[in-house]
């Protein structure tokens, strides 16, 4: 059995449908579709149910999701090593991060970087899925927990202040009372966020009018006066329509993690992303020293 064909076929089983295993793999549906049929033709087994609701292994299938797991474990440590060696400053360099430390923290940085290594090309992968190290699909990730797969490289980047916000033509709403304002929340599906229950208790008499995780939209639903949002400072200080709240106690502040499988450490391009990162994070804790 050839890795490629094990590859569609635990592509199949995780996205449930012929299409979203395509988009997952950047092959069409078609081909996905045939190389399916071919694999079991091969095996002489059925691999999955068709359904109207999609693909469900059978118990054929099910039997050998262990052992293709292994396979394709053996297949990007092998990629992983490869690439992990390789010395050209160029090539692609996957970041993955939160939407608000891609739109804020990290264009200085890729400013930089871009100026410096041109032969780099840079794609930035936001947003609430978690991109796996292993897999490749990131490089290098930005989160605000650690990190809790094996072979990761991670340090705790930075700690990251959070201030109170409302439109700036707003009045001040009154600490501890909240009366006449709205609370724009987070969704808190995907996790639990300090900052949104600090929020709740230092405004216990607004009631929420909002939740969106994506921490643009809460600040742009907070420009236009909907209600008091807790963002990043990095994000609510940069914004001209935005008040910061002056408070007799501070929301808390989120620790930055940054991580990298361990078989990548030794790629030039990522090397030299982190060394940027690292001086470009210390020279905004440390202003003075520039």
């Amino acid at each position: 059995m050839e890795w490629s064909d094990v590859r569609i076929f635990l592509a199949i089983a995780r996205h449930g449908t012929l299409g979203a295993a395509a988009r997952a793999l950047h092959l069409s549906h078609p081909t996905v579709g045939r190389r399916l049929r071919a694999l079991e033709q091969a095996t002489g087994h059925t691999l999955f149910q068709r359904t109207a609701d999609g693909f469900i292994p059978t118990e054929e299938g099910n039997a050998v999701i262990a052992l293709a797991e292994q396979m394709e474990e053996g297949a990007l440590a092998i990629e992983r090593r490869l690439a992990g060696q390789e010395k050209e400053l160029q090539g692609t360099l996957r970041i993955s991060s939160a939407d608000w430390f891609g739109a804020y923290v990290l264009p200085p940085i890729i400013k930089d970087y871009a100026r410096t290594y041109p032969h780099v090309d840079i794609e930035i992968l936001t947003g609430t899925r978690l991109f796996s190290l292993a897999q490749r699909e990131a490089d290098i990730a930005f989160r605000i927990i650690p990190f809790d797969g094996p072979d990761i490289v991670q340090r705790r980047l930075v700690r990251l202040p959070y201030g109170a916000y409302v439109a700036a033509g707003l009045p001040e709403p009154v600490y501890g009372d909240g009366a006449g304002f709205r609370l724009i929340t987070h969704d808190t599906s995907t996790g639990q966020f300090p900052d949104i229950a600090w929020l709740a208790d230092s405004f216990p008499q607004a009631s929420p009018v909002l939740r969106s995780n994506n921490r643009n939209v809460q600040s742009r639903m907070c420009s236009q006066g909907i209600g008091i949002a807790v963002l990043p400072r990095v994000v609510g200080d940069q914004m001209i329509d935005l008040r910061r709240l002056k408070l007799p106690a501070e929301p808390p502040s989120r620790d930055i993690w940054m991580g990298y499988h361990q078989d990548m450490k030794r790629l030039q391009r990522l090397r030299a992303f982190i060394d940027l990162v690292t001086d470009h994070i210390s020279r905004v804790q440390n202003p003075g020293d520039r």
